[in-house]
């Protein structure tokens, strides 16, 4: 998958003029993309990338690489048919079968309070301000923190959030714990990009932040490793075995995400065992399959 990282600045970007260019054609690819889809009876929603920059300064860049499209598990299997048309494959789409991990609410609620949003002519469906902003926090937590200029995404997201945003359907659409891990991506905006959170009904529990969870971000933002995807290192043994190493132990944050654990509770090591447990055999079963087919 082709990243592209975003820079956050107090004056606009030395790059905004290039940044307005490269937006303007993933806008057109955006536009086909939901052409296509509808052509053949799909509707999608986007979800990150356009739809998050969407809430960011004149000035200030945020690049995205992909188009994050999330369909009904009931569309799935025909929307991966549309992804294999070869003009689609151009559109560098990342389809999502409903939001998974991502997101517990009921797939009705989250379409049924989606909007439209024209695009020069073209409405682009995106969940609603308070569901897509639960999305932005869980996903930026299920990378692990790795990414701090990410958690720009988090930091505009409330700042320049609409005056009917409700923190109540945001926040209580979700169990207790997920409701805490949204909390807790706010005060990490507040704690290390100075967002301004004294008018939320939330922000004494946000500047209390678990020790563990700040001290996994700064470590994650002082390591000069970055996660890359295994099946890219083969051809590259010191960097694979680098790899592992990062992800030996798991990171606690993602650990923690991935077994729907609570940020509060004392230790993270029964979230790291699971998280091993749970990942083990689709690793084996992957890698066993990439040596399969490097032997053909």
């Amino acid at each position: 998958m082709l990243l592209f990282y975003f820079a956050r600045t107090e004056i606009m970007d030395e790059n905004y003029g290039w940044y307005r260019l490269r937006l303007r054609q993933q806008e057109i690819m955006i536009r086909r993309s939901f052409e296509v889809f509808r052509e053949h009876g799909i509707e999608p929603i986007l979800i990150k990338g356009w739809a998050a920059s969407r809430l960011y300064p004149y000035g200030v860049s945020r690049f995205f690489g992909d188009t994050d499209l999330v369909v009904a598990a009931s569309d799935f299997e025909a929307a991966l048919n549309v992804c294999k048309i070869p003009d689609v494959l151009a559109l560098n789409l990342d389809l999502h079968n409903e939001l998974m991990h991502l997101d517990t609410e009921d797939w009705n609620n989250l379409y049924g309070r989606s909007e439209l949003i024209d695009l020069d002519g073209t409405g682009i469906r995106v969940l609603c301000p308070e569901n897509h902003f639960r999305v932005l926090c869980v996903h930026w937590l299920n990378d692990g923190g790795e990414h701090k200029i990410k958690l720009w995404d988090i930091y505009y997201a409330v700042q320049n959030r609409g005056p009917g945003f409700d923190w109540d359907l945001c926040l209580d659409s979700v169990s207790p714990t997920r409701r805490r891990w949204i909390i807790c991506a706010v005060g990490l905006a507040h704690k290390y990009l100075g967002l301004e959170i004294d008018d939320l009904p939330f922000a004494e529990e946000a500047k209390h932040l678990p020790k563990w969870l700040e001290r996994t971000v700064e470590r994650e933002w002082a390591s000069p490793v970055r996660l890359r995807q295994l099946s890219m290192c083969l051809s590259d043994r010191k960097l694979l075995i680098q790899q592992i190493r990062k992800r030996l132990p798991p990171n606690p944050i993602e650990s923690t995400i991935e077994m729907d654990g609570s940020f509060d509770s004392p230790v993270r090591i029964h979230y790291q065992i699971g998280s091993i447990a749970k990942r083990i055999m689709p690793s084996v079963k992957s890698f066993s399959y990439l040596f399969g087919s490097r032997k053909k």
